[in-house]
């Protein structure tokens, strides 16, 4: 990914708080058949703990070929992102861009096709989605039918061997250009433009 130094983020923990945030995220290999690349959307589970940059989790269905396609994987996460008007900036001189958080994981796949493990993956994946809700819901494995259902999905884990992370939020602007951005943002009514705001705070410098 083309990342000039000021976008570049090398915070693990800011990486972890991208992927946990938005962790629906596209899957990347390349089928054997054709040499094309191969993509799926899919939830990730990431433990930063696990290995030098953590280790992604997911499953996919038996049907999906993309599991065969060997080791090699590319997952894309996309943060918050918008538009950014010429006219939000006081610089005299500007054009229209887009501001944005990814991240790209790359590593390689290792597959988790028998039951034990689907069924551990899932048990991970209910209980993060799960948590803090009412009455949070568990996989009732009891009953035979959610047990049949393991044989129809493949598992998954994906050491990170490399992490690229950019954070284009206006970095390279003035302060006043950055914060009239931020300003214009907080103020639509479109919830990503509102959150982008609340992104691009972050890393800006003291209101001028």
């Amino acid at each position: 990914m083309y990342t000039p130094q000021s976008f570049s983020e090398t915070d693990p923990s800011v990486w972890s708080e991208l992927v946990g945030a938005h962790a629906f995220a596209t899957l990347i290999t390349h089928d054997p058949r054709d040499g094309a690349p191969f993509a799926t959307h899919l939830p990730f589970l990431y433990d930063a703990a696990c290995g030098p940059f953590g280790t992604l989790y997911g499953h996919v269905a038996r049907a999906n070929v993309q599991w065969t396609h060997g080791d090699s994987a590319l997952a894309v996460f996309l943060g918050a992102h918008a538009y950014i008007s010429p006219r939000w900036y006081a610089s005299e001189f500007a054009v229209p861009t887009w501001n944005y958080e990814a991240l790209h994981a790359y590593g390689r796949l290792s597959i988790l096709s028998d039951s034990t493990s689907v069924r551990a993956v899932l048990d991970r994946f209910v209980a993060r989605y799960e948590a803090g809700r009412t009455n949070p819901w568990s996989v009732p494995w009891a009953d035979q039918r959610y047990v049949k259902l393991l044989d129809a999905l493949v598992a998954f884990e994906l050491p990170v061997e490399r992490i690229e992370c950019k954070r284009k939020l206006s970095q390279n602007r003035p302060p006043a250009d950055q914060w009239g951005a931020i300003e214009a943002l907080a103020a639509s009514v479109e919830p990503g433009d509102r959150a982008l705001a609340e992104r691009m705070q972050r890393t800006a410098p003291p209101r001028p």
